[in-house]
């Protein structure tokens, strides 16, 4: 298990809560971002994870054992509602069973059920507050060459991160206000990273923040796999896939497509092949 997060102590077992972002083709998962809790306990005289839940964007799952049999099952998220509020249902009634059915029978029949409730209250705070205040967003900037495209608008910019680099095209639109308006905000929705050595993109970057990184062998050129997804019109499902279902409604994939000259002649001026 990672370090890093807050562990209740409660007599047999500890509960950690954490904070994680998993990035596409990276961390072996797709792309998201939310909170972990962990049930902890010693086995033959080292500390172990009986129980894992995922509480996260995308994946709702708990995992019995997960350094051992590793058993995987999901929540339904219709069913079952919020994920935290779920594990700390679970938790209050059936934590003796899960870690029982995990294979640490001689810890689930020490657990005490009543000390473990008495810090459900916070644990569940801290991991709501987790939720929210812990994820990671990120603030590009809007770029050097702008292109206005109806209800969207790209930006083209050459971007350096530490020792990479190589062009960005941001995909923004205007959440509020007007635009130079007092209440004016422009909102990206799409981040494509063209970098030499970690390409990537992100839904959401300031909202879901979900990354998915390249494989650099079945993409070796971002910038055309990106060139390609624009004229392929995928720009309206990505963006409502970002969490912005009102502004993909009213993207105009026609006035992308007479802008697309533009945007493949300035994007291979910024960063030639």
């Amino acid at each position: 298990m990672k370090k890093g997060g807050m562990k209740f102590d409660a007599g047999v077992v500890s509960i950690v809560v954490r904070h994680e972002q998993w990035d596409g083709n990276i961390h072996g998962r797709v792309p998201d971002q939310g909170v972990m809790i962990f049930v902890r306990g010693q086995v033959d005289g080292k500390d172990a994870t009986l129980l894992r839940f995922n509480c996260c964007d995308v994946n709702r799952d708990y995992i019995y054992d997960p350094d051992g049999m590793n058993k995987v099952c999901g929540m339904d998220p219709i069913l079952d509602g919020n994920p935290i509020g779920w594990t700390m249902r679970q938790l209050r009634e059936r934590l003796p069973d899960m870690v029982s059915a995990a294979g640490f029978e001689d810890i689930a029949g020490k657990i005490d059920t009543q000390l473990v409730a008495s810090k459900l209250g916070e644990i569940e705070d801290v991991a709501r507050k987790a939720f929210h205040k812990g994820r990671l967003t990120v603030k590009h900037n809007r770029g050097t060459d702008i292109f206005e495209a109806g209800a969207i608008r790209f930006g083209l910019e050459m971007r350096t991160l530490g020792d990479d680099g190589g062009l960005a095209i941001h995909v923004m639109a205007d959440l509020s206000g007007t635009p130079n308006g007092e209440n004016f905000e422009e909102t990206e929705l799409l981040a494509f990273d063209c970098f030499r050595k970690e390409p990537h993109y992100h839904y959401g970057p300031r909202n879901k923040n979900h990354r998915i990184y390249f494989d650099k062998t079945v993409v070796p050129d971002p910038l055309e796999w990106t060139l390609d997804v624009l004229k392929a019109r995928k720009i309206r499902d990505m963006i409502a896939a970002a969490g912005y279902p009102g502004v993909a409604a009213d993207v105009d994939e026609d006035i992308i497509a007479s802008l697309l000259p533009s945007i493949e002649a300035k994007a291979r001026e910024l960063q030639p092949a």
